[in-house]
């Protein structure tokens, strides 16, 4: 059976760990993902891995008990992306490509979703 997990002697180069980008909520974030993970790498050169997952206990504000009532698959609310390539040059072509793309996602929850709005209104007010 061959194996589909990548070497680091195929793909040495790669960002240390995987960037995290955090959205108001799962909702959001899976929108996001389901979005970025429809364009596939062009280059057979960069593999890239799509996956949600919770913010790290220390780096939110909501209260304990919120967290511990709230349905496992709502607290994954920051798309985590992995990239791997063979040179450094297609690894940095590869996340600026993946930038761009994060930049029109984000760009159009934030004239479109009502979530991101009523966020906003919140912080502001």
């Amino acid at each position: 059976m061959a194996t589909t997990e990548l070497t680091d002697t195929e793909f040495p180069y790669s960002l240390l760990e995987p960037f995290p980008s955090p959205l108001p909520t799962n909702r959001l974030a899976s929108s996001a993902l389901r979005t970025l993970e429809v364009d596939a790498e062009l280059s057979p050169f960069v593999r890239r891995t799509l996956t949600l997952a919770a913010p790290s206990p220390h780096s939110t504000s909501e209260p304990q008990e919120k967290k511990q009532k709230q349905d496992p698959d709502e607290s994954q609310t920051v798309l985590q992306t992995t990239y791997r390539a063979t040179t450094n040059r297609m690894l940095r072509v590869a996340v600026n490509g993946f930038m761009e793309s994060l930049g029109v996602v984000l760009g159009v929850m934030a004239e479109l979703d009502v979530d991101v709005l009523k966020a906003e209104a919140e912080r502001e007010g």
